[in-house]
């Protein structure tokens, strides 16, 4: 799915990928407390690797991504699933919202739910690039 010979798309995705991530960290961090959250966040993050992906091709997109997107879905999945330990410790039920004391500039109340959030960024990231990377491929 590489767009043959656009200068204009490979020079726009160096400026775009670096602000598409950002972007998707502000949606995730944003959204632990106002509209936006892991889901969009990683679903952004997963745009920013299949423009990649147009404008350079797959094995670029891949070795952009550093690590199999598989391992980001089984990270999210476990992050997640841990979110919801700590309120076991305390007698109370799973995923249960705790919160720090201390109060985090940019993010506020640090939590359960951010860390929650956190877990569905990666997992929708790993999925939608798998998805992306699967639909790229060149079979005979």
């Amino acid at each position: 799915m590489i767009i043959r010979d656009s200068l204009i798309l490979r020079t726009t995705t160096r400026f775009l990928f670096p602000l598409t991530l950002v972007f998707s960290i502000f949606l995730l961090v944003r959204g632990h407390n106002e509209p936006g959250g892991g889901f969009v966040g990683g679903l952004a993050a997963a745009s920013a690797f299949a423009l990649v992906l147009a404008a350079d091709g797959l094995e670029k997109a891949r070795r952009v991504l550093r690590v199999d997107p598989l391992v980001f879905v089984g990270t999210g999945l476990a992050v997640a699933l841990l979110s919801g330990l700590p309120p076991l410790l305390d007698g109370g039920a799973f995923l249960t919202g705790h919160w720090l004391d201390a109060k985090i500039p940019v993010i506020g109340h640090l939590g359960t739910p951010f860390v929650f959030d956190v877990g569905v960024y990666l997992t929708v990231l790993g999925v939608a690039a798998t998805i992306v990377f699967e639909l790229a491929e060149e079979r005979p």
